[in-house]
């Protein structure tokens, strides 16, 4: 007589059973953790490279598409390890330099503050944006306070964005007169809400 062997076979046909149930569910949410990581990471790469625009010149729009795939592309990697299952899909490693390339031009204050400006998070922005302004260094001192004028724009307390245009003549280059100031604002402000829409998020703040 072989009892075990014949209770022991059910056993391991349930335990297979089982596991290739598992396997799809856990494919599932890894992919649905690259999708959240890619939105993620493509907003704040697009806004990323809007004001790395204003801050250094060029096409905003131009800059933020650019932003937007490579921070898509890192943000889906970072997504999928952040899912239930890594899928060990690490070719990256291009997209991952360059958007640490932004934070590098933006500096760290500056560019956590994108994700709050994203998310409407204003004061959280704000704060990031005024640290960023005292850098010693001009271009993150440049880009945290574009951070500021822009996150006031967004927030509707449009005076408290033109009372720092000045500031901004004083130290972009790129910048004749207050009243291109703020056109430049304007036109950031509206690239923002686009880059909203575009991934699904409230284009206004509420």
């Amino acid at each position: 007589m072989k009892p075990i062997k014949n209770f022991r076979l059910p056993w391991i046909a349930v335990s297979m059973m089982i596991a290739m149930m598992a396997f799809p569910a856990c494919s599932k949410r890894s992919m649905q953790g690259a999708g959240q990581g890619a939105a993620t990471g493509a907003v704040v790469g697009a806004v990323g490279g809007m004001v790395s625009a204003l801050v250094f010149g060029g096409n905003v729009g131009e800059a933020a598409a650019r932003g937007a795939v490579y921070a898509g592309a890192t943000g889906a990697a970072a997504g999928a390890m952040s899912g239930a299952v890594a899928d060990s899909n690490q070719k990256k490693a291009q997209e991952a330099a360059e958007l640490e390339a932004l934070r590098k031009r933006l500096g760290d204050d500056a560019f956590q503050g994108l994700e709050a400006l994203v998310q409407c998070k204003h004061e959280v922005a704000q704060g990031y944006g005024r640290t960023a302004a005292k850098s010693s260094n001009p271009d993150f001192a440049l880009a945290g306070l574009w951070l500021q004028v822009i996150s006031f724009a967004d927030s509707r307390q449009e005076d408290q964005a033109k009372a720092l245009l000045s500031d901004l003549v004083a130290k972009d280059g790129n910048l004749s007169s207050e009243s291109q100031a703020e056109t430049e604002m304007k036109a950031a402000l509206q690239k923002l809400k686009d880059i909203r829409q575009k991934y699904n998020l409230p284009k206004s703040c509420g």
